[in-house]
């Protein structure tokens, strides 16, 4: 729409109902594993960014687009997304499968977490299903490629129908960015690489940019910056991108088409107040780019993150623990920052400038 003045997100992709559960440790094949507590949230990355946004500021717009089965899961993905407020027009129902289920088991011996998904509907869904004539949004999140198998086959002359997605979202007008999921380095880079030159931003973890770089960025079982920092400048010359951002449990680094390097350690968030990773990452990129849509300084986008991520620990659903922006940093505040030091070269300013 030209001459509108954007403001506010677009998300677009997986919304998928999760099902959340404790679990005493993974089993090995052909054993058994003790499950409990369980609670049914949404999820997927259009759900979970696009609530989170919300979570941070009501007074922001959100769309979101999505496809979801016509049976009482899809019933109650919508209704929370009615409940957060955002503009659900673009909330599709089909008739011929079942919303997409996520079984999302917590381990309390290891902290990790293991989804195992029934993609229903969600395998449905095309590039026919986004429209971005009417909207007024400044920003598209879209995901994930690797579990909507129209969406990551070829549309048209396009590799996938990410591409096309990106495609008509920039041509709108749009910035777009992009959520990836957790599959095989070889299938990441055959997804994600082809959209490249259609994204203005891309925020990923360690491993995710280790594979589309084809660089090793973990050292000793832990992100080593440098590398992550190295791999983010190696994709940024395959793409359009301004900016690319790493997170990682210890914090996270930005490296801007430029040369700049920001990295800004997470927080130190107590352990008993860690209740389950579920949504930490789309937490992370929901405040980062709550951060660059308002214009603040790249580290205090990416502190903003970290406070975001670091709520959400507190909650086994995606998006429960994310609080207003002001609260997010409050807390985090509390919880200072790790006391490490910073990896890259040379080292910038990781405090921020913003007096909240």
């Amino acid at each position: 729409m030209a001459g509108v003045e954007r403001r506010g997100f677009i998300t677009g992709g997986t919304w998928c109902l999760d099902r959340n559960r404790k679990i005493d440790a993974w089993p090995r094949e052909d054993s058994v594993g003790i499950a409990w507590g369980l609670e049914e949230r949404g999820g997927g990355s259009a759900c979970n960014l696009a609530i989170d946004v919300k979570r941070l500021d009501p007074t922001m717009p959100v769309e979101t687009i999505g496809l979801v089965g016509d049976d009482d899961a899809g019933r109650k993905l919508i209704a929370e997304a009615d409940r957060a407020g955002l503009d659900c027009r673009q909330m599709h129902v089909s008739r011929e499968a079942p919303t997409h289920t996520t079984e999302a088991f917590i381990s309390q011996e290891s902290g990790q977490r293991t989804h195992i998904s029934d993609l229903g509907a969600g395998a449905l869904l095309t590039p026919d299903h986004f429209d971005f004539s009417g909207t007024t949004a400044r920003v598209l999140h879209l995901g994930l490629p690797g579990i909507h198998p129209r969406m990551d086959a070829p549309w048209g002359t396009d590799a996938n129908g990410w591409v096309s997605v990106l495609r008509a979202a920039r041509a709108a007008g749009l910035e777009t960015n992009l959520e990836l999921c957790t599959v095989t380095p070889e299938r990441l880079r055959a997804l994600i690489l082809p959209g490249l030159p259609h994204l203005d931003t891309l925020i990923v973890n360690d491993s995710e940019i280790g594979a589309l770089a084809g660089i090793a960025t973990m050292d000793g079982g832990r992100a080593n910056a440098d590398a992550c920092a190295a791999a983010s400048a190696t994709v940024l010359e395959r793409g359009a991108m301004r900016l690319v951002t790493v997170h990682f449990p210890e914090g996270a680094i930005t490296v801007t088409r430029t040369g700049e390097r920001i990295f800004v350690p997470s927080a130190s968030v107590p352990p008993d107040a860690i209740v389950g990773p579920n949504g930490a990452g789309d937490a992370f990129a929901a405040g980062f780019l709550y951060g660059l849509h308002e214009n603040w300084p790249l580290a205090d986008s990416l502190w903003l993150g970290h406070a975001a991520a670091a709520c959400s620990l507190r909650s086994a659903g995606t998006t429960d623990g994310v609080v207003s922006w002001r609260q997010c940093l409050d807390t985090a505040r509390t919880w200072d920052r790790r006391r490490q030091p910073d990896l890259t070269k040379p080292q910038p300013d990781s405090e921020g400038t913003r007096t909240w």
